[in-house]
């Protein structure tokens, strides 16, 4: 294969035509690589919930959904070097290309050139590498991991040590890194401290894994569906708070407990009210919130401008303040060294003809992460 130009593949995707409605498994064409890009084989991808939510809401369709992938490399593009055929890979939906101004001033993992792809198409040329009967059908996060094979930038591929088991570490492509990032890179969560989560899905519990680790003293975990609580102990959460157990606003329940409100707060739920009620429960003087959940609906905020002159701090996080490409290596060897739980958030391990299952579990908050396992041909 390496002596020859690659070709179009066809094979099996999962299609979502409209908003909201069952993926279809269609035959798709997937182009070879173009310059700087590879083409994966995927062996295992996982359903996030930003992709739930842009199934539900957005309005660019036909797509292929998927992010959180891990596979091997079947063919490369020119000027590629980095990567060869056979190679275990994550992808991931923020590139680094790290020669822009963003990527070299020290201060961010925002990259200028391979940001975060909202048009459905590819960095490099802003078009798709997908076809169905000769209709283009538009990517994800430019990654579209619900398809046996996809193409992404070279700069959105870390390469992994091929003995790592690629259904497990495919939940740091999003998920897991995203929430342990904010508790150690966005907000530097300290020995001792307290710790409100809203929101107990993976991302919230991946910050409550990093919070225990970093020694937060407590850790409370606020969500309306009690079913969540007991998995949540066992990343760390300390305590429990259920809204709807309360009659006063959770912003005072939490500042009662507290006793003026938490060091840290973070909002995991995509739900712009609750980033005011995240801010609302922090304390005064030095409390920091720190926002990396994915609205639905209502993407603008408010908040009293009191809440920031009393000393309160809201930072925003993409991916846990993660250089993928600098960084991710390391997440990769803390698992194998059983420094952090991955395992731990895999609630359910579905065969791809199984994906509409895996969306409508994670619809009715029955799952933290449903891996999704490619056919091995």
């Amino acid at each position: 294969m390496s002596s020859s130009t690659p070709q179009v593949i066809t094979c099996k995707a999962a299609v979502a035509w409209g908003a909201g409605e069952a993926l279809v498994m269609e035959e798709v064409q997937v182009s070879p690589p173009q310059p700087m890009e590879i083409r994966i084989k995927v062996v295992s991808t996982s359903l996030c919930r930003s992709d739930l939510v842009a199934w539900e809401t957005h309005a660019i369709f036909p797509r292929i959904f998927g992010h959180e992938a891990s596979g091997i490399v079947e063919s490369v593009g020119l000027g590629v070097t980095e990567f060869k055929e056979g190679d275990h890979v994550l992808t991931v939906y923020i590139g680094e290309c790290m020669e822009c101004r963003l990527c070299t001033s020290g201060k961010t993992n925002i990259c200028h050139v391979l940001g975060l792809e909202r048009k459905g198409l590819m960095h490099s040329d802003q078009t798709t590498r997908f076809s169905v009967k000769g209709k283009p059908v538009y990517h994800y996060c430019a990654v579209s991991s619900f398809s046996q094979y996809t193409v992404v930038h070279s700069g959105c591929a870390v390469k992994v040590d091929p003995h790592v088991p690629l259904e497990k570490i495919c939940l740091l492509s999003c998920g897991v890194a995203a929430g342990l990032g904010a508790a150690w890179n966005v907000a530097d969560v300290s020995k001792g401290s307290t710790v409100v989560i809203f929101g107990l899905g993976t991302v919230g519990l991946s910050v409550a894994q990093g919070a225990r680790l970093r020694g937060a003293s407590r850790i409370i975990g606020v969500d309306n569906n009690p079913q969540k609580f007991d998995k949540a102990k066992a990343f760390g959460i300390t305590e429990v708070v259920d809204p709807n157990s309360y009659k006063e606003p959770i912003a005072q329940v939490i500042k009662r407990i507290t006793d003026g409100g938490a060091d840290f707060s973070f909002e995991c739920a995509g739900d712009t009210d609750m980033i005011t009620t995240a801010l609302q429960s922090c304390c005064d003087g030095w409390g920091l919130t720190v926002t990396l959940g994915v609205p639905k609906v209502k993407p603008e905020m408010s908040a009293h401008y009191a809440l920031l002159l009393m000393g309160r701090t809201l930072k925003g996080s993409l991916f846990g303040g993660w250089k993928p490409k600098s960084d991710l290596p390391s997440l990769v060897e803390k698992y194998v060294k059983k420094e952090i739980d991955i395992d731990g958030y895999i609630t359910h391990n579905l065969p791809f003809d199984d994906i509409n299952k895996a969306f409508n579990l994670m619809k009715e908050g029955k799952c933290l992460r449903c891996v999704i396992h490619m056919p091995l041909q």
